[in-house]
């Protein structure tokens, strides 16, 4: 199967026309660039990690968790109690 090469990944020479041009578009901000787009890999691999985490303490809780807001259900002896108060 033949890619086109206008398809093709960059060699060695395009890469280094493409930092030309980052140099030329970004100046003295491509540090600031570079800085804040290592950042924000940084905060998505933390997400990522806080994530897994969640899922993970999830299955690992009790099964039979009732939903919030929701009264459990009363026991025997509280309905004996009702009743003698009654």
């Amino acid at each position: 199967m033949n890619v086109p090469a206008i398809l093709g990944l960059p060699a060695g020479s395009e890469w280094l026309l493409i930092a030309l041009v980052a140099l030329l578009l970004f100046g003295r901000r491509l540090p600031e660039v570079a800085r804040s787009f290592g950042k924000s890999i940084v905060e998505f691999k933390k997400g990522m990690r806080d994530i897994k985490d969640d899922v993970e303490s999830a299955t690992t809780d009790e099964p039979k968790r009732s939903l919030p807001g929701a009264d459990p259900a009363p026991t025997s002896k509280a309905r004996s109690d009702e009743k003698a108060h009654v």
